[in-house]
């Protein structure tokens, strides 16, 4: 799992990053100022930083060089100042992207992933993760905890469709289409078994993810934050 260190005062902020980001899979920590940060790092193996530039303590510029300094991680810099001198000063202060805000929370990400993968950070994308499970898209294999399951090809394919679209709703035609191919000739009312089935698999165990029904329409897979 990719860590991300998300480094604000403001707690507006630091909580929209952090369920953003929680519910494309990755693992966010919080640090209020750069002193706080920089005893995160020292404890956890962070893989890239976003940094707001003005902090009590240590502002934004400060805790870019000094990660610079220790880590060979990306920097993204969050700031209101659009102003070439503060983006020359971010530059000059070792940080590897900026954003101004207010910022997308997707914009976010893609700069996050293109930096990931230029410092070969890049998750591997045969792997979902929500809470304590974890899918396996080579082997086909689901981990709840320490409990490994293998299941029926059409439920894995289902459960990682879902996985990979957390809150979108889709109706059963438009999985059908998804899962068994625009060639299949059965009953759309598969994709119901199918999704009674996974409900009843992981229902007792584990409480990381629901797949609701929306009434009329089709089903979503809903993320439990914890």
């Amino acid at each position: 799992m990719t860590n991300i260190l998300i480094v604000d005062d403001d707690i507006n902020i630091v909580k929209l990053v952090d369920i953003h980001l929680s519910e494309h899979g990755y693992n966010v920590f919080q640090a209020k100022d750069g002193m706080e940060a920089l005893e995160i790092l020292k404890k956890a193996a962070c893989d890239l930083a976003i940094v707001d530039v003005m902090m009590p303590f240590m502002d934004g510029y400060t805790l870019t060089k000094e990660i610079r300094k220790q880590y060979d991680i990306p920097v993204i810099l969050l700031t209101a100042k659009s102003e070439i001198e503060d983006k020359e000063q971010g530059f000059q202060a070792g940080t590897d992207d900026y954003l101004v805000k207010p910022f997308e929370p997707k914009e976010l990400t893609f700069r996050m992933k293109a930096l990931l993968r230029r410092y070969d950070h890049q998750p591997d994308e045969a792997i979902l993760q929500i809470g304590n499970t974890t899918i396996n898209k080579k082997s086909y294999e689901v981990q709840v905890g320490k409990r490994t399951l293998l299941l029926p090809l059409k439920e894995f394919e289902l459960l990682s469709y879902l996985i990979s679209n957390p809150k979108l709703v889709f109706s059963r035609e438009h999985l059908i289409e998804q899962i068994w191919g625009l060639d299949y000739e059965g009953d759309a009312r598969t994709v119901d078994v199918h999704i009674k089935r996974l409900r009843e698999r992981f229902s007792n165990l584990t409480d990381d993810f629901q797949i609701k029904t929306v009434r009329g329409v089709g089903y979503l897979l809903e993320v439990h934050r914890k």
